[in-house]
């Protein structure tokens, strides 16, 4: 059933397909490149969340063998994105302003990262989007918010 939010539907359209996820997770990283560099896969996406995960690979560790903190903050930038457009209403726009993260612990593991808002959210102002991201055994290895910027879309 459709909810009348373009991503929402396309991520339902797609979940009836085979390998549905991981279809919609390539379109929407498509949406500004880098996030491929990470190979995200969307597990989860309704309004006011999102979660994702992705592979620890060699492509995204660093010296000592473990997930770049870049690579989570690109993962954490990409599901708050997802989230801000599978939720925000048709009247609105976001722009992102900036990101606070702390490191907590080594990233020796694949990553899930969940991004998360409230309704509240959605009106003009700078608004924080909660975001985390931890390893397999549950141990939260970077927290913290991204700022957006909501505004009115200029009448047409």
């Amino acid at each position: 059933m459709a909810n009348g939010n373009y991503l929402i539907n396309l991520y339902q359209r797609c979940l009836k397909l085979p390998f549905g996820r991981k279809i919609f997770s390539t379109i929407f990283a498509r949406k500004a490149p880098y996030f491929k560099t990470i190979k995200p896969l969307i597990t989860k996406l309704e309004p006011n969340f999102c979660q994702l995960t992705f592979k620890k690979r060699k492509a995204v560790q660093n010296h000592i063998g473990t997930v770049h903190a870049i690579a989570v903050c690109n993962g954490m930038e990409m599901a708050m994105g997802a989230l801000a457009e599978a939720s925000i209403p048709r009247s609105l726009r976001w722009l992102p302003k900036g990101m606070n993260v702390q490191y907590l612990a080594k990233t020796n593991s694949d990553v899930t990262i969940e991004a998360v808002a409230s309704a509240l959210t959605w009106q003009p102002g700078e608004q924080p989007i909660s975001v985390e991201a931890k390893r397999n055994d549950g141990t939260v290895v970077a927290a913290g918010n991204i700022i957006i910027y909501v505004s009115e879309k200029p009448e047409r």
